[in-house]
């Protein structure tokens, strides 16, 4: 073996001890969260109907010239057709200063781990000298790693998202674990086709669609809980009090039906990018632009669901959970043509292999 296979294999040995060393302190972070979410047990009780629990205002009355007690007016304002003006929740620390702390811890380690999956990722592009992003085992630590730095960004940006800390951690350490265990391929070199300055621009740019509509998707889901909450409290139900612990805790329905439409919004342009990159890379490498390749027909479905989706919320009969079951299948679509194109699907793309 000479020196340069060598140091090829010990920066290939090192990417994965990285890997596995981020997936330790993901799980600490993991559990970080799970403290956060039980010291932060919400204290609100269920908000009484306003109309019985205002209180009296006392006013003048000049004929009489005494005064007399009468109700404060119920006032109903709405946003938006379709939509309720409910305050957001005080996030997964409840408000609480234990929760909080944890939360923080939960953070930090989060910043760590981040950190070290990004070094074991350099660490694996040095050792075969090109993209990591060959395979799906590339593809998918990448993904995470993304994912995360998204995330990461938006707190450094001050947005209220740390709620989505705890599903964000639990499915990245599913990720790396399907990736290590499934996944995982050696250090090889690229077939000739990706022997392309192409390689970097189109597949970067399809990891960062993929990471950021997962925080949509993450958005719209509970967005689906919470909207289903307030709908029972407003309908005079009860919910269960584990529910209510939750779902009190979030920020409102209609605050996380805007995060994710903004999310899928901003990056859709970068998603068409995507396609037309691809396309003038299919271009150079096989001679055509188009070929109803597998992975570009499910890219493109892709690319239809979220202007749907957009185009839905445009439109007035179809905002709110219409459009919101309509982003999940676009995410869903994304996930089907990140997994089951590559695995169970053959085509010019299974050089991706796993």
């Amino acid at each position: 073996m000479n020196l340069a296979a060598a140091t090829n294999e010990n920066l290939a040995n090192i990417s994965n001890t990285l890997i596995y060393s981020s997936m330790a302190v993901y799980t600490l972070a993991f559990f970080a969260h799970i403290a956060e979410w039980v010291f932060g047990l919400s204290l609100m009780a269920l908000k009484k109907d306003s109309s019985t629990a205002a209180s009296p205002v006392t006013v003048r009355a000049a004929q009489a010239g005494g005064t007399t007690v009468l109700e404060r007016p119920k006032v109903v304002t709405r946003s938006a057709a379709g939509t309720r003006d409910v305050p957001d929740g005080p996030g997964a620390a409840g408000g609480t200063f234990k929760g909080d702390l944890w939360g923080r811890i939960a953070v930090s380690l989060t910043v760590v781990a981040f950190a070290v999956q990004a070094g074991g990722v350099v660490a694996r592009a040095l050792s075969v000298q090109r993209a990591p992003w060959g395979n799906m085992y590339e593809f998918s630590i990448t993904f995470s790693t993304v994912a995360v730095g998204a995330y990461l960004t938006l707190l450094a940006l001050r947005k209220n998202v740390r709620w989505i800390g705890l599903l964000l951690v639990t499915t990245v350490l599913l990720d790396l674990g399907i990736a290590t265990t499934t996944l995982y391929t050696d250090s090889d070199q690229l077939v000739p086709a990706l022997h392309s300055y192409w390689l970097w621009i189109h597949v970067s740019t399809a990891i960062i669609c993929g990471a950021v509509f997962y925080l949509g998707a993450v958005g719209t889901l509970l967005y689906l809980f919470r909207d289903s909450y307030e709908n029972k409290i407003a309908s005079g139900g009860t919910p269960g009090k584990f529910a209510t612990s939750v779902m009190e805790r979030l920020p409102a329905a209609k605050s996380l039906d805007t995060f994710s439409y903004r999310i899928n919004a901003a990056v859709f342009p970068l998603w068409t990018f995507t396609i037309i990159a691809g396309a003038i890379w299919a271009g150079d490498a096989w001679g055509r632009y188009w070929g109803w390749d597998p992975k570009e027909v499910w890219s493109f479905i892709t690319w239809v669901a979220y202007a749907a989706y957009l185009h839905a919320r445009a439109t007035a009969g179809w905002k709110g959970r219409k459009a919101a079951y309509l982003a999940l299948a676009a995410f869903g679509c994304w996930l089907f043509n990140y997994y089951g194109v590559n695995i169970f699907v053959t085509g010019k793309h299974s050089y991706a292999g796993v």
